[in-house]
């Protein structure tokens, strides 16, 4: 195994990796909305989505990696209403073939954030 860390994504805020890498594949921990610059969230489910997709893009390609080779994602949102404008800021960053992909809601998330997005990425 081989932690994974760039300070161009969010600092871990507990006893976890930003991502790990272990037998050709990286698992990307879950990231927040935080923009690493400021520390802060953008407003909005739209901006949150795309803040935590370029998060763990940050964490790709410090692996030497990107979005293109994500296989699944699991998308974690504060409200189930949200899954539309969601789906539109994902389908901007991802591109055929998608990655495989589970999303759904759940009833908080850290730091009061909107939107939770982890992946799982191949060499």
């Amino acid at each position: 195994m081989n932690a994974i860390a760039t300070p161009n994504a969010p600092a871990a805020i507990g006893p976890y990796s930003q991502a790990i890498e272990a037998n050709g594949f990286v698992y990307c921990s879950g990231q927040l909305p935080i923009n690493p610059a400021t520390g802060a969230m953008p407003e909005g489910i739209k901006e949150q989505t795309r803040q935590s997709l370029l998060n763990a893009q940050a964490i790709l390609r410090a692996a030497g990696l990107d979005l293109c080779h994500v296989v699944k994602t699991t998308v974690l949102l504060s409200d189930i209403a949200n899954f539309g404008a969601m789906n539109e800021v994902y389908a901007e960053l991802f591109s055929a073939p998608f990655p495989a992909r589970s999303a759904f809601a759940v009833r908080d998330l850290p730091k009061g954030a909107l939107v939770e997005i982890e992946c799982i990425a191949v060499r």
